[in-house]
């Protein structure tokens, strides 16, 4: 439809350096499948995907800053190009395309195209076309009163209620003994789908620490260092206390656990402050905390599920949470995308090799990573978890991790499938316009950890936000 004879709807999508932009929400009430916006704000060139209003199936939306000034769009429906005939509009021989012009300024004087000035070629409806769009009609800008309230709402709810909120009517929790050899715990954590498991050591009748699957990672390195003195036939009968002990003590922690009357704000922060997925809930009954009982396994996604719950009705209460995660503060992003957390955004090829992978999980101190084509568009995801594919058929054994790439891996893993964890909840992903309430939404579903932000259409990756992400924002 468009050409490359709208020059001067073309000039009006650059943005001059330095310019203030304005965040502005785009809206299509009249339904429809697939909705997306253009305009001379993205040179005609792109097309920006709208979607729906919660609760309202036929309301689609999107927000995107504009610079100051005269701006034509139009919206692309099912495939075919509609306007909004509710909203100020010109026609000419570029067809129909609404119209805004926006202001910061009461006395803002926008320079316009010089075909509309002259009128040679567009009609244009002169009351419409220089109705001033009002700053209260753009999405507004955060203000740290928002910031603050907010952060003070989660934080008193979290400082209000407990662990015991957390505990299932019924429910598994797999223990592992610290005799057990090393070798067998890692197929249990495989066959149970489970990315970590408490310690318990019989002689001291309690529980005592967590193997994860860092210390998978960490023994798959050491069988690939040349140096190594761990052999494969050890790990028949080398014990977790024994790994624990010997072999990595520069890697052992104390052992982080919680009561089920301690507050959910103290277990959050134990999780952040500690970079653990999970914290063991244990009671004792007896005063001096003999005969614990573990009652369940903490996360982050269900103290965030229970956020969700309770502010659901009560939004208003938290005005963040309507914000486009763009404009917030949280998560990992591409430079020029979005605001940096002063960390690089990790990512991978298919074509890296495993040892790379694993040295970048480690060194970024990240669960998970992109992987992505040349054109950094989102292929799949590499999590820490994936490494107990490697258990199954001690497939360990007779592997070169430099030599296996990313791609096999996965494919290994996908060989591997288990009914614990569905492929399609490993790679989930977001829009930077989506809301902050609704990411939150999303990552409270169970085996949710992380939401890859990517470009509508293209999948094009420009950053990831986590559980993590969300409680450092809001508690840290």
């Amino acid at each position: 439809m468009f050409t490359p004879r709208m020059d001067s709807a073309r000039d009006a999508g650059g943005v001059a350096a330095g310019t203030v932009l304005i965040p502005m929400r785009f809206v299509w009430p009249y339904g429809g499948r697939s909705v997306y916006l253009s305009g001379s704000f993205t040179r005609w060139s792109e097309l920006l995907q709208m979607s729906p209003v919660e609760g309202c199936p036929t309301v689609f939306q999107v927000i995107h800053s504009l610079a100051p000034g005269y701006h034509q769009y139009k919206f692309f429906v099912d495939g075919e190009w509609r306007h909004d005939e509710h909203q100020p509009y010109i026609s000419g021989e570029y067809g129909i395309v609404n119209t805004v012009l926006l202001a910061t300024e009461p006395n803002f004087v926008p320079v316009l195209p010089p075909d509309i000035v002259a009128g040679s070629n567009m009609d244009v409806d002169n009351e419409a076309f220089r109705r001033v769009v009002r700053l209260s009609e753009v999405m507004p800008r955060i203000s740290d009163v928002d910031v603050q309230t907010s952060r003070q709402c989660i934080s008193a709810f979290l400082s209000m209620h407990t662990n015991y909120e957390l505990l299932p009517e019924s429910g598994k929790v797999v223990t592992l003994d610290v005799d057990l050899p090393v070798k067998q715990a890692f197929h249990i954590l495989h066959e149970q789908g489970i990315p970590m498991a408490p310690l318990w050591d019989f002689c001291k009748g309690q529980f005592v620490g967590v193997l994860s699957v860092l210390d998978f990672i960490l023994i798959l390195r050491e069988l690939g260092n040349h140096g190594s003195n761990l052999t494969e036939e050890e790990l028949e009968t080398h014990t977790i206390s024994a790994w624990k002990e010997g072999k990595w003590t520069a890697f052992s922690r104390r052992f982080i656990h919680a009561g089920p009357y301690d507050n959910l704000k103290d277990t959050a922060l134990k999780i952040l402050q500690n970079g653990i997925s999970t914290v063991p809930i244990i009671h004792s009954s007896s005063e001096d905390g003999s005969f614990p009982q573990l009652l369940h396994l903490a996360s982050l996604s269900g103290i965030l599920k229970c956020i969700c719950r309770y502010f659901r009705n009560c939004s208003s209460s938290l005005p963040i949470l309507q914000f486009p995660i763009c404009a917030i503060p949280v998560g990992t992003w591409v430079p020029k995308i979005g605001e940096s957390n002063r960390r690089p955004l990790a990512m991978l090829r298919p074509n890296a090799s495993l040892t790379s992978a694993l040295s970048l999980l480690i060194q970024a101190q990240v669960s998970s990573i992109p992987i992505v084509d040349d054109s950094d568009s989102l292929l799949d995801i590499y999590c820490r978890s994936d490494i107990t594919a490697l258990a199954k058929d001690r497939a360990y054994t007779h592997i070169n991790l430099d030599e296996m790439t990313v791609h096999q891996a996965l494919q290994l893993g996908q060989d591997a499938f288990n009914p614990y964890e569905l492929r399609s909840q490993r790679c989930q992903m977001c829009l930077r316009t989506d809301s902050l309430h609704k990411v939150m939404e999303r990552l409270a579903n169970p085996g949710v950890r992380r939401l890859v932000i990517v470009e509508a259409g293209s999948k094009r990756v420009e950053g990831i936000i986590s559980l993590t992400d969300i409680f450092k924002f809001f508690l840290c």
